[in-house]
């Protein structure tokens, strides 16, 4: 009952919205809640499941933008002949001096198995950027005002969701197999420091996907509303509800996106259900609650560790990608640490840390509470003040803080669920 009515109380809350403000606010609450609650599900697993502190949430949700881009997006053939070739043979060089590094390491002898890894790494590296050097410079050169980078594979953008969490699944085996040997503070800083890298390759490789300078009108699974209001027969059905057809054919598409997001976030919450309550949960829950324990039943801790915070990464590049083609745009400088690392953090934490359904709960509730409490705040700011004189400096200091009540909120929110529901909304049972 206590689950039911939580969530009842987060309906409330987005139909109240909805009433008071407008369907389209609404909507858009409820689309990006459904992103935030598949990345809290998969921090979730991380951390709830298997006590595994990643705060390099960012860089994952990063990744699955790139997916959408990389898988999406046609191709551009002029910059493919300039120089996509030499990107790809560079990217193979760098590849091949890693592999001869591992080989010589693993198999020299000791005395002389460091110089060696030593003039393969720094050999490779020059000839890696002999090569990719010119190659970027050429492709970045193609019509850099609508272009300048390689393009994707033009496939569906609903294929870029799968993608996007192979591609964070990947990168999170390489993080995993250097980093989850740290202590858990030693992995957290680690983890951040390369969510940091990821997003700075993204802004300064413009031959990947544009850089700064972003890639816009990405392709969508939903109709354009501007198709839609040229449809005579769109029109009739949305004169018939009383709507005009631009206002119908906003929600339409909104609508479109929430029944998608739906889709997915009830296959995985069922996945993770499934999961969490099978034997490989109880194992996981084992190994989190005492490592030592586990192991001396014969448990490969950091085998386990290695799988569960890549099926985490996994969700939170899904959520990602799902999150660019709701946007219809790729912008690397607008991932941050407080939205896309310590926000989702929050909504582990209020939502119930080792609950699944608690995570989703906290996806949505923190994510209403993030859009609403600034417009909240300007109505409360405009009641306290409605008395004081117009040049009051008391008065304007209070107005222009309003944007700061997000951030006080969160903490207020967070300090009181640390108090008296320390193990969230919805605790681990």
């Amino acid at each position: 009952m206590r689950t039911l009515g939580l969530f009842a109380l987060v309906a409330a809350l987005i139909i109240a919205t909805g009433v008071l403000q407008s369907w389209n606010s609404a909507l858009i609450i409820l689309n990006m809640g459904l992103v935030s609650a598949i990345m809290a599900l998969g921090v979730n697993l991380q951390w709830g499941l298997a006590g595994l502190f990643n705060v390099g949430v960012m860089g994952f949700v990063a990744l699955g933008g790139l997916a959408v881009v990389l898988t999406s997006v046609a191709p551009v053939p002029e910059a493919w002949a300039a120089g996509g070739w030499r990107i790809i043979a560079a990217l193979a060089l760098g590849l091949v001096a890693i592999v001869l590094s591992v080989v010589a390491w693993k198999r020299l002898p000791r005395g002389r198995r460091g110089l060696a890894v030593a003039v393969i790494a720094v050999g490779g590296f020059f000839l890696y950027r002999a090569v990719l050097d010119p190659g970027v410079d050429a492709v970045e050169a193609v019509n850099p005002a609508a272009t300048g980078f390689l393009g994707g594979l033009g496939l569906p953008v609903l294929l870029a969701w799968p993608v996007g969490g192979l591609l964070a699944a990947g990168v999170a085996w390489v993080i995993g197999k250097t980093a989850l040997g740290l202590r858990s503070d030693y992995l957290a800083i680690a983890t951040l420091g390369i969510a940091e890298i990821i997003i700075a390759v993204m802004k300064n490789e413009d031959w990947l996907a544009r850089g700064v300078k972003n890639v816009i009108g990405l392709p969508r699974p939903v109709p354009y509303e501007v198709d839609l209001q040229a449809s005579s027969s769109f029109v009739e059905t949305a004169g018939s509800l009383g709507l005009d057809a631009t206002t119908a054919s906003t929600l339409y598409v909104k609508l479109g996106y929430s029944v998608l997001f739906t889709v997915v976030l009830v296959v995985l919450l069922v996945l993770a259900q499934l999961a969490l309550n099978s034997p490989w949960g109880r194992m996981m829950r084992a190994i989190r609650d005492n490592e030592e324990a586990a192991e001396a039943m014969g448990k490969d801790v950091t085998a386990r560790h290695l799988q569960i915070f890549i099926l985490g990464s996994a969700l939170c590049g899904i959520a990602g990608a799902m999150m660019t083609t709701l946007d219809g745009q790729l912008t690397p400088s607008s991932y941050q640490p407080l939205r896309y690392t310590f926000l989702v953090w929050v909504m582990v934490i209020v939502g119930g840390s080792g609950n699944n359904l608690g995570a989703v709960l906290g996806g949505f509730l923190i994510w209403f509470l993030w859009v609403q409490v600034e417009p909240i705040g300007q109505w409360v700011m405009g009641v306290v003040t409605s008395g004081m004189a117009d040049g009051s400096a008391i008065k304007a200091h209070l107005l222009d803080s309003v944007q700061h009540m997000r951030l006080l909120t969160m903490g207020v929110i967070l300090l009181l669920v640390l108090r008296f529901a320390p193990r969230g909304l919805l605790p681990e049972r």
